[in-house]
């Protein structure tokens, strides 16, 4: 069973992009375990004296170090991600990095027609940096538009289409977890290289 790890993309309590993480947490518990973790109480990133994140975000970079995969669901915001997922960003970018060479999925559900697609573009940009450096699964969106209509009162997406959807694309991210691990299985010394500007 594989263990993974869904990330809020928002600070706002009554996200839709939650609701979509608990929905993909419960259509898929046969498959894996998911701990859905919250951003929305993290610090803004102020860079450390000597490297090291508060206690919070190390708990966060711990979860994500021994997870099989992390799945990311973003709003959009002015047609970028939200401040509090860049800032976590950053934090995770500058001590750990416990995002280099983790498999990683983005969904994203927001209140248009668009269901984030350009945020989710954005955030791939970011997490292709050279202090982040995700294995972002490629050729994948998953978008809810019009998320405030898109659940039922049981928190279930209701249209059977997007469902078959997305049930299509955690198929292709399972495999691609397992690719990915045992690439980076293969080549162990490159992943233990952590990348600082400060160093360059």
């Amino acid at each position: 069973m594989l263990n993974l790890i869904g990330i809020v993309g928002t600070n706002s309590d009554q996200s839709t992009n939650r609701q979509l993480l608990q929905f993909i947490q419960k259509h898929f518990a046969d498959q894996a375990n998911i701990e859905i973790c919250e951003i929305k109480d993290l610090p803004a990133f102020n860079k450390p004296k000597e490297n090291q994140a508060p206690e919070e975000v190390q708990a966060l970079a711990a979860k994500i170090t021994a997870a099989d995969g992390v799945i990311i669901s973003t709003p959009e915001y002015n047609h970028s991600i939200p401040a509090i997922l860049k800032s976590v960003l950053e934090w995770l970018s500058y001590t750990s990095q416990p995002l280099v060479d983790k498999p990683l999925m983005i969904t994203g559900a927001s209140y248009g027609k668009l269901g984030s697609s350009r945020a989710q573009s954005h955030l791939r940009q970011i997490l292709d940096a050279p202090e982040l450096k995700a294995r972002i699964m490629p050729s994948s969106e998953f978008l809810v538009g019009y998320s405030l209509q898109a659940f039922d009162e049981e928190g279930n997406l209701k249209d059977a289409n997007k469902v078959s959807e997305l049930e299509d694309i955690f198929n292709d991210f399972t495999q691609f977890i397992e690719i990915t691990n045992h690439l980076v299985s293969k080549n162990p010394t490159k992943k233990a290289q952590k990348f600082s500007w400060e160093d360059n």
